[in-house]
C-alpha cells in the first residue's frame, strides 16, 4: 500500500533534527516525482502549530536578534546564521502549503514541495558554510516571523499565497544583492556563491506563489491587483519597504502596475 501524501508531508513538517528532516524532504520529493505516493485527501487537516524544529536557536522578537558586523568571522557568521534560519523555516511554510490547502489542483503540491526540496539543499549550503566559519545552527538567537505569518494566514491559501510568498520570501529577492556586495567588500567568495544559488532559485519560488495568488483570485472572483494591495493596507498599513529588486520581483510574476502600486506606497 502507498503512504499517503498528506500524512508523508505531515510526517516531514513534524521532524525537529534539520539533517533528518532535510534527509526525508529530498525522499519526499522524490517519491512525489516518481509518483509513489496516494492522494489522501480525505486525511484530516490539523490546526496549525508549531512546526517541528530543533531546540536551538533560541527564538527572541526581531529587535533582539544582534546586528551583524561582517568585518569578522564571527559577524559572517551570524549573518550566514539568520539565513540559514530563514531556510530552515521556509522548509516548513513550503511542507505547511502542501499539507494544508485541500481542493486544490494537483501541481500545486507538486510545485510546494519542490519548494521544499530547494529551501532543504539551501540550509544545507548554509550549515556546511557555518561549519567553514566554525560555527553551527542555533549558535545564535533568531526570530520566529516567517512562521508567525505562517499560523496567521493557516485559513485562507489565497491570504498565504499574497503574504508569504509574495511580500516576506519576495524580500529576499530585494535584500540579497546587497548582501553580496557586503560580502564581496570583505572578500567572502564562499557565502555568495551559495547566495548566489539560493537568489536564482527563490525567484521560482516567488513565482509558484504569485501563479497560486492569481489562481485562487480567480477561483473566488477576485481581482489580483486590488486584492493583493488590500492584503497589504489590512496587514501592513498599505507599503512595503524598498528599494526593490525589479528585475527579479518582474521575473517572479510581479506585474508593472503591482510594482508602480509598490513603489508610491500607500494611497
Amino acid at each position: 500500500m502507498k503512504a499517503g501524501f498528506f500524512e508523508t508531508a505531515k510526517h516531514c513538517l513534524s521532524l525537529s533534527d534539520p539533517g533528518r528532516k532535510c534527509e526525508t524532504v529530498f525522499e519526499f520529493a522524490d517519491a512525489v516525482e516518481q509518483s509513489c505516493l496516494e492522494w489522501d485527501f480525505d486525511s484530516p487537516v490539523e490546526p496549525i502549530g508549531p512546526p517541528g524544529r530543533p531546540p536551538r536557536p533560541e527564538l527572541v522578537d526581531a529587535s533582539q536578534v544582534p546586528r551583524r558586523r561582517l568585518g569578522s568571522e564571527t559577524g559572517r557568521a551570524a549573518l550566514v546564521h539568520a539565513i540559514a534560519h530563514i531556510e530552515f523555516n521556509a522548509i516548513n511554510l513550503a511542507l505547511d502549503a502542501a499539507y494544508r490547502f485541500r481542493g486544490m489542483p494537483e501541481q500545486f503540491y507538486r510545485d510546494w514541495v519542490s519548494v521544499a526540496f530547494d529551501e532543504a539543499n539551501h540550509f544545507r549550503l548554509l550549515e556546511a558554510r557555518l561549519r567553514q566559519l566554525g560555527s553551527r545552527y542555533g549558535a545564535f538567537p533568531a526570530h520566529n516571523g516567517l512562521w508567525e505569518m505562517a499560523e496567521k494566514t493557516a485559513d485562507s491559501c489565497l491570504v498565504r499565497m499574497a503574504l508569504v510568498p509574495r511580500v516576506l520570501e519576495a524580500r529576499g529577492l530585494d535584500v540579497t544583492p546587497g548582501m553580496i556586495d557586503r560580502l564581496s567588500a570583505v572578500g567572502d567568495r564562499e557565502t555568495i556563491d551559495a547566495l548566489e544559488v539560493i537568489l536564482a532559485e527563490e525567484i521560482r519560488h516567488v513565482a509558484i506563489g504569485t501563479h497560486w495568488f492569481r489562481y485562487c483570485c480567480e477561483q473566488e472572483g477576485l481581482e489580483p491587483l486590488a486584492t493583493f494591495l488590500d492584503l497589504l493596507k489590512e496587514n501592513y498599513g498599505g507599503s512595503l519597504r524598498g528599494p526593490f529588486n525589479l528585475d527579479a520581483r518582474f521575473q517572479a510574476g510581479f506585474t508593472r502596475q503591482e510594482m508602480d502600486a509598490l513603489t508610491a506606497g500607500p494611497g
